[in-house]
């Protein structure tokens, strides 16, 4: 079995205010992987490269086996698609559209579309009109998790959704995974709802990949130190220093490298440490995408 569900190499698109910039990322089969990034940062050209709707200029893409975008047909029998912005037939039923995506795809659950009925409060006989904002993302999902795709897309999918029904969709992404072979993207700009579930993340600025690790290591790596420093002590030339604030006596240091050793380092360059924090997800990918354009290096 391949231990990647997707594998990009060196995947670049050229537009002409636009540019996909060589990026290289692999999804390990099985995982959740966050994908951030701002409006306009790559993520939609991304996502169109791997369902095959965009070539892209050079590079391979490699989805559930399949080479990108000759093989297309048969990894698309695989995917699961959702995004907070499509349409369904507003005059039809949902009931009706469950039987018309089970009409083209034998992987259909019925009895686990029927259990995610029930968990999302929907009914299938309501026509697609008189649903809510919320209601027709559940829809969406559930027709796309109804199918047991291997490989599982969501783009920007709690957007627009109140808490209740963002937890809704969350916990049934983490049910999905209970079978180990399925994969999900999960592309957001809620860096909320990624913390919460996600097993790797992935940063994306301006066409390119900035950060691709595991969530624990990445929150792990990063931390906020609240420092006293002495009046002719220069914070910024002490090593991995990414971010520093403040003026006079008590300033604030943000590290990406952080270890013990490293706190030892500044302790004997004089600084006393009054508190270590962690940085949540938001603050990581604020601090990251800051740095970047500052030209300091990651």
């Amino acid at each position: 079995m391949n231990t990647h569900a997707v594998e990009l190499h060196q995947v670049g698109k050229r537009y002409k205010y636009f540019s996909l910039n060589d990026i290289s990322l692999s999804l390990p089969t099985g995982s959740i992987t966050g994908f951030i990034g701002v409006n306009g940062a790559g993520k939609s050209t991304t996502i169109r490269i791997l369902l095959g709707l965009v070539h892209q200029d050079h590079g391979s893409v490699q989805v559930l086996g399949q080479t990108m975008p000759e093989q297309q047909v048969l990894a698309k029998r695989e995917i699961g698609y959702v995004s907070e912005d499509m349409r369904l037939y507003p005059k039809a039923s949902l009931a009706w559209h469950m039987q018309f995506i089970q009409s083209i795809y034998p992987n259909w659950d019925q009895a686990y579309a029927e259990q995610l009925l029930k968990r999302f409060d929907l009914r299938a006989e309501q026509k697609i009109k008189g649903l809510s904002h919320g209601q027709r993302v559940k829809a969406t999902l559930l027709l796309a998790l109804a199918r047991r795709p291997k490989l599982l897309i969501l783009d920007e999918p709690t957007t627009g959704l109140d808490p209740v029904a963002r937890q809704e969709v969350l916990t049934a992404l983490i049910e999905v995974l209970a079978d180990e072979d399925r994969t999900i993207l999960f592309s957001s700009h809620n860096t909320l709802d990624v913390e919460q579930i996600s097993d790797q993340v992935v940063f994306i600025d301006q066409g390119s990949i900035i950060e691709a690790r595991s969530k624990e290591d990445l929150l792990d790596a990063w931390r906020r130190l609240r420092v006293r420093v002495a009046a002719d002590q220069t914070v910024a030339q002490l090593p991995n220093v990414l971010q520093h604030q403040g003026h006079g006596q008590l300033q604030t240091i943000i590290t990406n490298r952080y270890s013990p050793e490293l706190q030892q380092t500044y302790q004997q360059a004089g600084l006393e440490i009054q508190a270590v924090e962690l940085l949540t997800l938001e603050e990581i990918f604020v601090a990251s995408i800051q740095a970047r354009r500052e030209g300091k290096n990651l």
